[in-house]
């Protein structure tokens, strides 16, 4: 598959970064918090994951996408560089609505690759 279409411009607002990724208050977002936490992102550093976020769209291929009414969900799975050195493998959901052409930030969660 191809790569995400104009990810040099993707939308990665700071509050789904903040309050939703790296806070271990948000109900669906505490697990992921954790998860980050124990690679080194943090909210003082938080630009780090936005950074992270993107540069794993640029670096790896769409995985999966499906189309509906309002736009295309693309998944793309690939290791995700950490502040303390790991590359753990991840997929980041990204969205394009209908009509507009800049992906904007859904979700990250952690994968397990599978043994061959």
């Amino acid at each position: 598959m191809a790569r995400l279409a104009h990810s040099d411009r993707a939308i990665v607002p700071e509050a789904k970064i903040v309050e939703y990724l790296l806070s271990a208050r948000h109900p669906g977002g505490r697990a992921k918090a954790r998860f980050l936490a124990g690679l080194g992102f943090n909210v003082e550093n938080s630009h780090s994951l936005r950074d992270a976020i993107v540069a794993h769209a640029m670096a790896n291929e769409i995985t999966a996408s499906h189309r509906t009414q309002f736009g295309i969900k693309f998944e793309i799975d690939g290791p995700l560089l950490a502040p303390d050195g790991h590359a753990p493998f991840v997929r980041v959901i990204w969205f394009t609505e209908a009509g507009e052409d800049v992906p904007r930030l859904v979700t990250l969660v952690s994968r397990r690759i599978k043994s061959q």
